[in-house]
């Protein structure tokens, strides 16, 4: 009974403190009925352009109390990019909301009647203007698109001409310093945003964005982003007068403003970061005590050898301190980290976000509870971020992440986190990869609320997914080249295998053809030593006049020419086929045919006599060659 009193008494203490560095501001608003906190509504971009805190504004901000606080669930945001001809809008909603509502959203933003609106690309086909969004299961991020049919196609209007036109002027803008009376000239492009000429006007006067105080902006000139072009200033001079807030409105705003926007280039000669607001309470003694009943061991241990077991450490505690809703911190090096986010296809790129967790800060415990761990930050980060995290609690491994962010980010970003005091922290850093160095595009302090937080985040995606828009673009050009060229260098290559392979073919064909000729001439001289062999083995011609009986013998040839000779008739009908082989004829190739009666001579017995086989005393016979 004695510990749970211990207990409570010292989450009572833990709340005192808290309420005594973190302002009414912030969201938590106290009541008079015995300390209970009551929670105010999330955030909802879409009907919050831009940060607006103020005494009585509510947030999702919710401290650890005891048992009696009332605490208002997250609600689930949803992320819509509605298309409509050459215009994209996005639009943020509670799932709690309708489809109406977001044509609402849209009929301010295109200026198109609702009753003129279809809203198409619903994955459950068409539904009513009535229907929940929540009944639809929608997942976080979703495409639709908005159709006109009763409305005509638009037509170029003098309007977009005359913007067009006054992106290309430059406008001179006479800035008064108030408080030194001295002015400024200033030339800036029509296509400048209005964030950037405060930036330069800090250069100038050493006085941040943030307290700065303007007098002669457009009452258009609602917003920091848009262009001096259609910011309504006067063309082509226009007056304005700045001056740093007082004191009483400069502690206020430091209990508005909650994180510093930082906005640099790794190794670049820029601005140091604007100093953030500080806390005049130390944590005490019964804060500390609080903290150190709240720890159990440390977060990451001293001089870890390696980066993915200290990580792995790191993540375990985070779960065991404030539950397992936290973002997934990439297990690794942050070179490791830096691979995954950056180096891979642009399509596939994310943001990197880089927490600096610190266990002496008084606003680590509520800033990880109940800033780090909702759920729609755990979710948005998860989707579109790479997580990475270290602790600099101890002097070792503050040193440690001080030489990577050096090497990584520059001197500039290492002296910035060197001199952040004790109760700035936790820090969350987001990095954005570019061709030649890596760009810190904001560093979100400790004193912030849920809502700020998620501004932030979203800030940055605005920034990133126009780089990488313009990065898909390259490389799919760059692709595009590589793939004509390794098509030419393909074609070329087929090419040269075709010519290869004709040549082969050609060499082989005069190959075969030499080789046949060859085997020509050996036959034809074969033929033709045969041819001589046989008609000097022949017996000589008899005479007409001869006392043995002579077989006078007209042999006609395939070309109608006639060979003519007188043979013994005593002689075998084997010598006639020697001398017709003699004259080109052999009898393996040709047959030897006598007329009447019509017989092929060449079956007979080569053996018997001209007399025998009857060729006597004369005959005509004739060549033909065998099939």
């Amino acid at each position: 009974m004695t510990s749970n009193m211990d207990r409570e008494m010292i989450l009572a203490d833990f709340q005192a403190a808290i309420n005594g560095v973190i302002p009414q501001e912030n969201g938590i608003l106290q009541s008079d009925y015995g300390g209970e906190t009551i929670s105010g509504p999330a955030f909802d971009p879409a009907s919050h352009p831009a940060p607006a805190p103020a005494p009585s504004s509510s947030s999702a901000f919710r401290p650890v109390m005891p048992s009696r606080q009332i605490v208002e669930r997250q609600p689930r945001m949803l992320d819509f990019r509605v298309e409509y001809r050459d215009r994209n809008v996005d639009v943020v909603l509670e799932d709690s909301c309708t489809v109406g509502e977001i044509k609402q959203i849209l009929e301010n933003e295109l200026q198109i009647p609702v009753s003129k609106m279809l809203l198409k690309g619903w994955k459950t086909g068409d539904v009513e203007d009535s229907t929940v969004l929540k009944s639809l299961h929608l997942p976080k991020n979703n495409s639709l698109y908005v159709l006109t049919p009763d409305l005509p196609p638009p037509s170029s209007s003098s309007h977009s001409g005359a913007l067009q036109e006054s992106l290309n002027q430059n406008f001179m803008l006479i800035i008064t310093h108030r408080e030194v009376q001295r002015e400024y000239n200033l030339n800036f492009s029509g296509s400048s945003t209005i964030q950037e000429v405060k930036r330069n006007v800090y250069d100038l006067t050493s006085i941040p964005v943030r307290h700065q105080l303007w007098e002669g902006w457009p009452t258009s000139a609602t917003d920091d982003s848009m262009c001096l072009a259609e910011s309504g200033l006067s063309y082509p001079c226009h007056r304005l007068t700045v001056g740093r807030r007082s004191s009483p409105a400069q502690t206020q705003e430091q209990s508005e403003e909650q994180s510093t926007d930082v906005h640099m280039v790794s190794d670049s000669d820029g601005d140091d970061f604007e100093d953030a607001s500080e806390f005049g309470v130390d944590d005490g003694e019964v804060f500390g005590m609080a903290s150190s009943a709240l720890r159990k061991s440390p977060m990451m241990p001293e001089n870890a050898e390696n980066e993915g077991d200290a990580l792995l450490q790191f993540t375990a505690e985070f779960s065991s301190r404030y539950g397992d809703c936290h973002p997934v911190f990439f297990i690794g090096s942050l070179e490791a980290a830096f691979q995954e986010a950056f180096y891979v296809k642009a399509r596939d790129r994310k943001l990197l976000a880089i927490y600096l967790h610190h266990d002496e800060s008084v606003l680590t415990n509520v800033f990880c509870s109940q800033m780090l761990c909702a759920e729609s930050i755990v979710s948005y980060l998860s989707q579109n971020f790479i997580t990475w995290a270290w602790d600099l609690t101890k002097d070792a491994n503050r040193a440690r992440f001080l030489t990577m962010c050096n090497r990584h980010f520059g001197s500039v970003v290492a002296q910035t986190i060197r001199t952040q005091k004790t109760d700035q922290f936790p820090l969350f850093l987001i990095i954005m990869g570019k061709r030649s160095s890596n760009e810190v595009l904001n560093v979100i302090q400790g004193n912030t609320t849920v809502d700020e937080l998620m501004m932030r985040l979203m800030a940055a995606m605005e920034i990133f997914t126009a780089q990488q828009q313009e990065d898909i673009k390259d490389e799919d050009e760059r692709e595009a080249r590589e793939n004509v060229k390794r098509e030419q260098d393909e074609a070329y290559r087929l090419s040269l295998e075709a010519d290869r392979a004709k040549r082969e073919a050609h060499e082989r064909e005069m190959a075969e053809q030499f080789r046949l000729e060859q085997i020509r001439k050996e036959q034809e001289e074969e033929r033709e030593a045969i041819r001589l062999s046989l008609e000097q083995a022949l017996p000589p011609e008899p005479k007409e006049e001869n006392a043995e009986p002579v077989s006078k013998l007209r042999i006609r040839t395939p070309s109608g020419e006639f060979l003519e000779r007188r043979f013994l008739a005593s002689n075998k009908l084997q010598i006639v086929f020697d001398f017709v082989a003699s004259k080109g004829f052999p009898w393996d190739e040709f047959k030897l045919l006598s007329t009447f009666p019509r017989r092929d001579v060449t079956q007979l017995d080569p053996n018997k006599s001209l007399l025998e086989v009857k060729l006597f005393p004369q005959e005509t016979l004739f060549l033909e060659a065998k099939e």
